[in-house]
Formats: structure tokens, sequence, C-alpha cells
């Protein structure tokens, strides 16, 4: 991953590729943002003007480069958009600066080293564009820029992707103040880890299936002191995980129930993190349409943000019980596959017909649930990228909340805010709950299709231990970015609902949730 340091050094005297600053849009038209005075110096106090004469606004994302000029060591300056200029007496808030130095990072690719002299008066907001820069300048990679076997040996094709920012060195950032250093390494850990969620999302599915997931999940917890339990197909058959083995039961890598414990000494509380991880959905024998496959390696995406959040409140030494479970399988048509008309018996004990094998995240995460809730966590919080319906809803950028607890939904949607995930309170309206019965069993899978994203939700809802407060995260619209990058949000896997679970636990920790 990109480095970060805590410069000592003035903007003016960095030696580095790029000097990047912000620059605001004013009523009056641009604004240089604070961090600026040493640049706008060099340029004899006309670097708004010169911005200006380029065309510049200070819109939010917006990249303009320039040569610097004698009296800087750096040989570019890049000025970037922070959007409306803050009133009187007011900051950019933390999300302006994670975008912003989002966008200049992304715009550095191939740069070894870049200063960011953007406005960083707290521990706040070097944390903010620090997380801003790494995320932005992330690359996902790993199948790129191989050897063209018909080249000459020995010779690149020289058709790769740019390598990412090498460095970002924070202006202005106290490097000796305890809070500035512990934002910095907030950061790294935090944007280490969701790096990693985004890799194992874009990771192709041929190479990402439920035992190779679990696999480095096991490597993980090894890494960072957290224990470690893998349920394969022996183990949860023999446990009646019947949600799990009908969805994985048509391909041929079998599911898996992995949990990761982080424990702390000292802590009172414990949270409990459930992710849907179908490494792949087909929809089974419900094959989805043509046009709607190529992204479906995504729909692990769940269990990736709470491993993340997990391994990531395990290297910050949160005083909180983290648990994750990862909830594993494939979801493929075959001759063994689930058929929409068979009823699973669940772990719980309950009979679920299943009338849709496409609805089969609501199935495996009704296991890890109830197996979940048997360790009376104070909460629980599940993560899945669960249905169209929610993106039908909230859009591509917003992912929905719902909860058994007003209160702990609440929450969850205000530090969601607080950290720039964009998220929506949502309903459990208890009148949809009849759409799911079933003659045959205890419940069906699918419910009345108007409000579907409410009725996954309400399904959910029937596996939670009595008494335990739960939320139900749906990031089916901003797990999995297919537009052109924006700020620090790549193309492809986004890392989205694991700022919000660290943040949750963080406050948890601090015993700010009751």
């Amino acid at each position: 991953m990109t480095a970060l340091t805590l410069s000592t050094s003035g903007a003016a005297t960095l030696r580095t590729d790029a000097l990047v600053v912000g620059v605001g849009k004013g009523d009056k038209g641009l604004v240089l943002a604070p961090g600026a005075e040493a640049v706008d110096k060099a340029f004899g106090g006309k670097l708004a003007t010169v911005l200006e004469a380029l065309g510049a606004a200070g819109a939010e994302g917006e990249v303009t480069k320039l040569p610097a000029p004698d009296g800087l060591k750096a040989p570019v300056v890049l000025a970037v958009g922070l959007g409306p200029v803050p009133d009187k007496g007011e900051a950019y808030d933390a999300e302006a600066l994670r975008r912003a130095a989002g966008s200049a990072a992304r715009a550095l690719a191939g740069s070894k080293k870049a200063g960011f002299a953007l406005p960083a008066e707290s521990a706040e907001d070097a944390g903010a564009i620090a997380e801003g820069a790494l995320l932005g300048a992330y690359a996902f990679t790993a199948y790129q820029g191989g050897e063209d076997k018909l080249a000459r040996k020995g010779k690149k094709n020289g058709n790769g992707p740019k390598p990412p920012l090498g460095e970002v060195a924070l202006l202005g950032a106290k490097p000796r103040d305890k809070a500035f250093k512990a934002a910095a390494e907030r950061a790294v850990a935090l944007v280490e880890e969701i790096n990693r969620a985004r890799d194992l999302i874009n990771t192709p599915p041929n190479d990402l299936y439920p035992e190779s997931f679990a696999a480095v999940a096991a490597a993980a917890g090894k890494e960072h002191g957290i224990k470690v339990q893998v349920l394969d197909e022996k183990a949860l058959t023999k446990g009646g995980y019947g949600g799990l083995l009908g969805v994985g039961s048509g391909s041929v890598h079998g599911p898996r129930l992995v949990k990761l414990a982080y424990t702390h000494p000292k802590a009172e509380k414990t949270l409990a993190l459930v992710g849907k991880g179908i490494t792949y959905d087909s929809g089974g024998i419900s094959l989805k349409p043509a046009g709607h496959n190529e992204t479906m390696k995504c729909d692990m995406s769940g269990a990736a943000a709470v491993f993340a959040a997990v391994v990531a409140s395990a290297r910050l030494g949160l005083r909180v019980n983290v648990t994750a479970w990862l909830a594993l399988a494939e979801n493929m048509p075959s001759g063994s596959a689930t058929r929409p008309g068979d009823v699973l018996r669940m772990y719980s004990g309950k009979t679920v017909e299943v009338l849709n094998t496409d609805a089969e995240g609501r199935l495996v995460l009704a296991d890890a649930l109830t197996r979940a809730s048997e360790e009376n966590p104070d909460a629980i919080v599940d993560v899945a990228t669960l249905t169209g319906a929610m993106m039908l809803a909230l859009g591509n950028r917003t992912f929905g909340i719902m909860a058994n607890d007003d209160a702990f939904r609440t929450s969850i949607h205000e530090i969601a805010e607080e950290v720039g995930e964009a998220s929506w309170p949502m309903p459990l309206p208890a009148d949809l709950r009849k759409g799911m019965e079933s003659p045959t069993a205890d419940i069906a899978n699918m419910g009345e299709r108007m409000g579907g994203g409410l009725v996954a939700g309400l399904f959910l809802q029937e596996f939670v231990g009595e008494g335990i407060a739960w939320a139900h995260l749906d990031i089916a619209g901003p797990a999995f970015h297919e537009g052109a990058p924006y700020g620090y949000t790549p193309k492809g896997g986004t890392g989205s609902a694991v700022r919000t679970l660290v943040k949750l636990a963080e406050r948890t920790a601090a015993g700010d949730l009751g």
C-alpha cells in the first residue's frame, strides 16, 4: 500500500514529485484553502489568479496541474477542489478533505512521492486527509502487467496501468503531536484493511471461493492474534447448518462458516458482525438473466467488510470484543443444486421453503445469525449485498439500515454519516411478514415483491436471538462501483461499511453506545 509520513518539512522545501493544495468555491470565485500559503507565495501571491485562468473553480474533486515556479523544490503543483468554502469561523468538513485527498492521489498515479498541503488544523483533519489519500491511491493490479509471450523474451509489453502513488507526505500535521501520530496510525491500519477487503471483492471467483477465502481469514488471524475457527462441509452437516449447505449444494466448492474472534482482556462489551459471503452468485436454479452475472463476484462484499472490521479492531487494540462470522458459499446451478420448492431445515431448527434460489444470501445469513446469537453478544450487525430492491430505493451510493431497535439504528446511521458513508434508516413493517407465510414450512424465503429489501430484513430478524440488539446493513448499492472512479472511491470493490463498523467498535469500546 502507499506509504504515509507526517513531514516536518515546509511546502517550499519538501523534495517531492508534486505538491497538493486545496481550493474552494467561493461566492466571488476560487479561494485558496489553508495550507496553500507557501505555494501561493512562490507564485507571487497570484496562485488563485493563475488557477482561475486555467479554468479551475474549486468544485469538489476538480484537479488542476501546473508547473511549479522557482522557490519550490517540487516540479508540479496540483490544486484539488474542496467544494463550497465554509462559513466564516468554520472549517472544511472531514468528508470534503477525504474526497479531495482521494482525487489528488488518483491523479498522481505513477508518482513516487507527493506532499499534501491540505487544511490539517486538527488531528481529525489529518486523519481524514490520510484516509482519503490512501484510499484514493488504491489500485487492483494483481492480474495486470503480465508479460506478452509473443513479445521478445525479457521485455514487458508496456501496456499495464500506472503504479499507485508511492508515498503521501502530510504537511502541517504536527508529527510530534501524539494525537496527530495516533490519527495517522489509525488511518494506515484502517485503510490497509479496507484495501484488503477491496482486493477480496475484486478477486475473480475462480481464485476466490469459500475454501480460499477461509484460508485468507486464517492467515490474517494468525498474523494479528485473532482466533479463527473454520467449519467445513462435514462440520456444517454435523451441526445442521441447512441454509449454508443448501445454498452451496450446487457447487464443487463447498461452503464454509468462518469465525474470527478478537478479544481484549479489559473489554466490557461484545459485538458480533455477520457477513454475507457468496463468492459467486449465478442465481442457482433461478438463474440470473444475461447481463446480471458479470459482477457477481462482489456478492461476498459483506463478508469482506466484517472480516476487515475485526482485523482493524485487533490492529487498533480496541477495548471491545469483536467477532466476525463469514457465511461463505458459492451459488451455482447443477444437478445437486437446491430447487425452488425445496425445504431447508436451518441451524435454528426453523424450516424454510425456498421459492427462489436467487434469494440465497438471507439463507446463509440466517444460519450465521443464529450461531452468533448463541454467544449472547451485546449487539449483532449483519452486512450484505442483499437486494436489488435496496438499490432501487436508495441508488448506488447509499446503504440501507434496518434494526430491531430504533435507538441502535439511529446510532449506526449517525456513525455512518460521521465517517462519510452514505446511509439511510429503513423500517421493518410488520404487515410485510405475512407475505412470507408458507403452507409447507415455517417461513418462505420470498415475500411481497414491493418492499423486497424490507422483506429480506424481516426474514433475517426471525433468526436473531431474543433480547439482542440487531441491525442489518444492505450494501447492495455502494459495495461495487461500476462507473468511473471519484474522490477516494475506485472502480470495483469499495470496502463499503468497514469504516462504519470500525467506528461502531470504537464507540462501543468507549462506552458511548450504552
